[in-house]
């Protein structure tokens, strides 16, 4: 897979790093000098050029990326590498990362973006995600579809402790995609039981978040 990076700071050389270790062709662009350091991912190509003109864009071949990943320390050079992407080159899949949590609600589809990262938000979700038990916490947003990646950490007393999860009638846009029960990650079938205790990962329009954590953390009848 062929990845693009606007932003060749700490963000984009780490991501960067990363996706070499998978096995993907990784494209770095920035528009300073200064960060073109080759030598830190040397296996990357890399381009001097503003990711915010169409021309630099061009050279990058941006047609031929499957993922352009725009991860620069300015939201609006992200919003605009991102509309550039989606809507000149048509790249399949557009991730942005957002700065400042203010401007989140412009990381949306109408600029091209598929994913928006929040590193604050992401951060204070997982924090929440680690004490709560019965709260829906919400770990990623996806712009498509206006959905959602929720996790619940199902509570003792829920009235779904023990039931099977073909059994449970789940809300509409909602899919489990995932239960983690202890170190064990478990792609869930129609059969399994879900148990007090279980970390369960969630897809979920945003519209039925509110029900879904009705439905999970509802007491049993005593």
């Amino acid at each position: 897979m062929r990845v693009a990076i606007a932003g060749a700071g700490a963000v984009g050389r780490s991501i960067a790093g990363e996706l070499l270790e998978n096995g993907h062709e990784i494209l770095l662009i920035d528009k300073a000098p200064t960060a073109i350091s080759v030598e830190r991912v040397p296996r990357a190509e890399w381009l001097l050029a503003d990711a915010c003109e169409i021309t630099s864009l061009d050279e990058a071949a941006l047609q031929r990326c499957n993922v352009v990943i725009a991860a620069t320390g300015d939201d609006k050079v992200n919003l605009v590498v991102s509309l550039l992407a989606k809507t000149e080159y048509g790249v399949p899949r557009v991730v942005a990362r957002v700065n400042n949590p203010k401007n989140e609600w412009l990381f949306n589809e109408s600029w091209g973006v598929d994913v928006a990262v929040s590193t604050p938000r992401l951060m204070s979700a997982l924090v929440e995600e680690a004490v709560s038990v019965g709260d829906l916490v919400r770990l990623l947003r996806f712009s498509h579809g206006d959905a959602n990646l929720v996790e619940l950490t199902l509570p003792e007393e829920s009235a779904l402790a023990g039931t099977q999860v073909g059994d449970v009638e789940w809300p509409e846009d909602t899919s489990l995609v995932t239960i983690i029960r202890g170190t064990r990650v478990l792609t869930p079938s129609q059969d399994d039981s879900l148990e007090a205790g279980d970390e369960l990962l969630f897809v979920a329009a945003q519209a039925r978040e509110e029900q879904l954590e009705d439905l999970l953390s509802v007491r049993r009848e005593t």
